[in-house]
């Protein structure tokens, strides 16, 4: 199972980012289920409007969460619990409050993996 943050599905679906191709090589590699949570769609999704590619944000929702193959972890208390845990005595890092519940959930779920161009995951010590 591999987790997918935030950076690596805008890569994915937007050709002028930098990661683009690295992510298209990813995914066609994969044979290994992908999951993300709630909390990285709301992430991805204000993402695309900041971008200003909301029409990509909304073509996305069409694309992966509609046709599936996607699962979908929700944030529940115990998650965000851990999550406020992990923000609060981690100071000296810069980490989203996504990628803490992000965290949470791998752990939880015992994922070893991350589909993330972002250097939290390596901080986490996750690949």
């Amino acid at each position: 199972m591999i987790f997918v943050d935030t950076g690596a599905w805008f890569a994915l679906s937007v050709e002028s980012d930098p990661d683009h191709q690295s992510a298209k090589a990813f995914v066609s590699a994969n044979r290994e289920p992908l999951v993300t949570s709630d909390y990285v769609i709301d992430e991805l999704l204000t993402l695309f409007v900041v971008r200003d590619e909301k029409a990509r944000g909304i073509e996305w929702l069409h694309i992966v969460l509609d046709q599936g193959g996607v699962d979908v972890i929700q944030v529940n208390a115990d998650c965000m619990n851990e999550a406020r845990r992990i923000y609060c005595d981690f100071v000296d890092k810069t980490w989203s409050f996504t990628d803490c519940t992000s965290y949470a959930i791998m752990q939880r779920l015992a994922i070893k993996k991350a589909f993330s161009f972002d250097d939290d995951f390596r901080q986490f010590g996750i690949v």
